[in-house]
């Protein structure tokens, strides 16, 4: 199949050189659905390892005979690198064109698997893992950015939801696929094959994507915003990883320091990009995305609605690994009807009645709350998962995925498509922080109360804790959801 937009003869990366137009780039019904599966892969792929090689830690530690400093750079790595490069990549989308960076990014990310796969020992493979954090964070606000530049209408609806569909499930049947390959032990590959299991997609990917992906230009004449470019830089990256490490380490002083430091570089960042923007100059985020009606009300939401669901996702894993002894495979297995409710939820929230469409982030995600109320009640005691915990975990599923659908619609509803960049690397950036700020946060909660391995009965007492804790961000999440619903109806 080809683009709807003509390629020309010549151009950076084969592609043509010349702006294409809405209507040009715009692709038929038939190429929406492959371009759609194209980018969404390419998604999943880089959630998906931000969770897939947890399980495979431990044999990468025997193995290598890493350090436990060095394993949690492996680890975390990537999602330090890759939250840190988010808003960048998305401006470099902008400037050089989404489907060009989607590509570098496609082909940044499966090399790096490749190399990360064959890594002779712990060095290599933390340089690897961070130049494969690199590729993700190429690709990966290059979709949404794509997502509305291409579809228009009912299309990009039904894209955003089945994109929320692939967050959800990223971050589970990482957990799930990680341990069944690692059990697996395919052809003596060990932990390996957790990497080398993207090159074969990201193969499939970059050859479709060069037939089906758009022919959208970005504008040149936008000049970088270096100095912005790199206090947010730092000021994200002061900010992420003590949150990712600090856990693991037990927050000795320096975590503590990071975390000072990045306000004032996120203060420093703030005055300077003030300073571009009174000058005449190209800021590195427009201010007029960040005062779109209901964006910040309904990011907000969306990254504590990601706080919620990773947060419970990890602990919910701790406890059945370190207290109740389910292998990881079982552990993830158990997870399904929260994943499958959640894409259900996304998919589906449609085919309601349109008068409770606007509701539906409010109503949502109180139901969540209490689906995560009574997942504490029916856990606390340490009992062995039946069917009223995936019951609840099902509600849960099912009323997220209602929710962030339609917040996601919300946020970007005002959100003209050249500023689709500048949206994108926001709405990723608060995504990825709200799986950081989860896990970490909710992590340091549970773990607190209990040491692993522990005995069930203590565990679930922890697990009830955040459970409820979990509960009360839901609630936040529906309070800042239905102030962008305020915030969009009366602009």
């Amino acid at each position: 199949m080809t683009n709807a937009a003509p390629r020309a003869a010549a151009g950076s990366g084969g592609r043509g050189d010349a702006p294409a137009t809405a209507a040009e780039a715009a692709p038929t019904t038939t190429g929406s659905t492959w371009l759609l599966a194209v980018i969404l892969i390419g998604q999943f792929m880089a959630t998906l390892d931000v969770s897939i090689v947890n399980v495979a830690a431990r044999t990468i530690q025997s193995d290598l005979h890493a350090s436990g400093s060095a394993l949690q750079v492996i680890v975390a790595g990537y999602t330090v690198i890759y939250a840190v490069l988010l808003i960048t990549s998305a401006r470099l989308g902008s400037r050089y064109g989404y489907s060009r960076l989607f590509m570098l990014g496609t082909a940044v990310f499966t090399v790096a698997s490749l190399i990360c796969g064959l890594a002779p020992g712990t060095g290599w493979l933390i340089g690897f893992r961070l130049l494969q954090g690199t590729g993700a964070a190429l690709l990966v606000p290059q979709v949404m950015s794509l997502i509305q530049h291409s579809l228009t209408g009912p299309s990009r609806v039904r894209a955003l939801g089945v994109y929320t569909a692939v967050l959800a499930a990223g971050a589970v049947v990482g957990q799930i696929l990680g341990g069944v390959l690692v059990s697996a032990d395919l052809f003596g590959s060990g932990w390996r094959a957790v990497f080398l299991v993207n090159v074969p997609v990201g193969a499939v990917l970059l050859i479709a994507g060069w037939g089906l992906l758009p022919t959208i230009e970005g504008v040149r004449g936008r000049k970088p915003d270096i100095p912005g470019l790199l206090l947010l830089a730092a000021a994200l990256g002061l900010f992420v990883l003590p949150l990712v490490l600090g856990h693991e380490t037990g927050w000795p002083a320096w975590t503590w320091i990071m975390l000072a430091a990045s306000v004032a570089a996120f203060a420093a960042f703030v005055v300077c990009e003030r300073r571009v923007t009174a000058s005449g100059g190209d800021p590195l985020i427009e201010t007029r995305v960040l005062r779109s009606p209901a964006l910040a009300p309904a990011a907000v939401s969306i990254c504590l609605v990601l706080v919620a669901f990773s947060g419970s996702l990890f602990t919910a894993a701790l406890h059945l690994q370190g207290a109740l002894r389910y292998t990881p495979e079982h552990a993830g297995l158990l997870f399904l009807p929260l994943v499958v409710g959640f894409g259900l939820g996304g998919l589906y929230w449609r085919r309601m009645p349109k008068g409770m469409h606007a509701s539906l982030p409010l109503t949502g995600l109180l139901v969540s709350a209490a689906g995560y109320v009574a997942l504490g009640f029916v856990q606390r005691d340490g009992a062995q998962v039946g069917v009223a915990a995936e019951t609840a975990l099902g509600v849960i599923g099912v009323s997220s995925g209602v929710a962030y659908g339609p917040l996601f619609g919300l946020a970007l509803s005002r959100v003209a498509p050249a500023d689709a960049a500048d949206a994108s690397g926001v709405m990723n950036t608060l995504i990825q922080l709200g799986q950081v700020l989860g896990v970490s946060l909710i992590g340091t909660l549970f773990l607190g109360q209990v040491a692993l391995p522990a005995q069930a009965a203590d565990s679930g007492h922890a697990l009830s804790i955040t459970a409820y804790t979990v509960a009360a961000v839901s609630v936040a999440a529906a309070l800042f959801g239905h102030l962008g619903r305020r915030a969009a109806r009366t602009s």
